[in-house]
């Protein structure tokens, strides 16, 4: 089977403990910060390992996609 490279609004969700509308906020407030950096997105889904640097507090910044 072939690894997810993306969590969806749904399962962040789930993760967080959080409500369908502040998940998809919160992914799309990601997918923004993303585009200003040049990076192309997919609505309503998020790369995981930046999402994991962004809420888990990553060491060191993470460069999507390198």
């Amino acid at each position: 089977m072939i690894e997810k490279l993306y969590y969806t609004a749904d399962e962040i969700a789930q993760m967080v403990g959080v409500g369908r509308t502040t998940s998809y906020k919160m992914v799309n407030q990601m997918n923004a910060e993303l585009l200003k950096q040049g990076f192309l997105v997919v609505k309503g889904k998020i790369p995981k390992e930046y999402f994991d640097a962004k809420y888990y507090g990553g060491s060191h910044p993470v460069e999507v996609g390198a």
